[in-house]
């Protein structure tokens, strides 16, 4: 990436999205050079969270995706105030795309969540389609990708949001039953219950780059323990170096490492 420009007033007049900026550092830059660079920042090495269909974009092969369960959406069966209104202004059914893909070739099920639709929470809608998606896979006998982003349980569906854990947990087992493998990816945020369940539980569990990963968050426990955490704490550096992570990877390279994965995994 060459073009930066130091002065924001040099965008003034150009069409939108021609120019974007670093939510850290605020570097201005061109837009397709920013893509090209994955998102993350050429001048701090700010790691931008992205969309599901972003993420989707930059891991699988181009043209390779094919959706499934795109129609679900969540419901307000609580009658809790404000969250019909949250899923209708959405742009995207709910927190997690699901479907068929090949990366380098290699037949793969992979389920992407998506932080900008509610904090990435788990709901009925995500718990559902990463199932059923796993349930494809032992009917094909496909390995499974999933890639994290998410703040964990979705307090608006109360104990339905919890039951989500225990549920995908399952589903995951049988496919370890099948011999089939689970590779989780945990991007910035993985968090709750998300964390608490299949994120964490992967045969092999990659960590994108500085991602915050954790149940509760770190001001959440200092307030607990009352007690300074570590600097770096709950970071995907921190958790590799004390085993809770397999493998720390920068985002440019989490598509070589699935590709040594998966070859490994349907040759073994």
């Amino acid at each position: 990436m060459e073009t930066i420009v130091e002065n924001t007033s040099e965008k003034k007049g150009l069409p939108a999205g021609i120019w974007t900026n670093c939510k850290k550092c605020d570097q201005v830059f061109l837009q397709k050079d920013f893509e090209e660079n994955l998102m993350v920042c050429p001048k701090c090495g700010y790691y931008t969270r992205l969309s599901a269909w972003k993420r989707i974009e930059f891991t699988v092969d181009e043209g390779s995706f094919k959706e499934m369960n795109a129609g679900l959406k969540s419901v307000d069966f609580l009658n809790f105030p404000g969250y019909s209104d949250k899923i209708e202004k959405s742009v995207i059914n709910d927190a997690v795309t699901t479907g068929e893909a090949k990366i380098n070739g290699y037949d793969v099920i992979i389920a992407v969540m998506d932080f900008e639709f509610m904090g990435g929470s788990m709901g009925s809608v995500v718990g559902e389609k990463i199932v059923r998606a796993i349930e494809k896979a032992l009917k094909k006998k496909y390995h499974v990708i999933i890639i994290s982003a998410s703040g964990g349980a979705r307090m608006q569906e109360g104990i339905i949001s919890l039951m989500q854990m225990g549920k995908t947990s399952a589903a995951l087992a049988k496919l370890a039953d099948k011999g089939l493998a689970y590779i989780s990816i945990l991007t910035d945020p993985t968090t709750g219950g998300v964390a608490a369940s299949y994120a964490m539980l992967g045969d092999i569990n990659i960590a994108e780059h500085k991602a915050l990963i954790g149940f509760a968050g770190p001001r959440v426990i200092e307030q607990t323990i009352r007690q300074q955490l570590p600097e770096g704490f709950q970071l995907s550096e921190f958790l590799e170096k004390h085993g809770m992570v397999d493998i720390v990877v920068e985002r440019k390279n989490i598509r070589d490492v699935l590709t040594k994965a998966l070859r490994f995994f349907y040759n073994k």
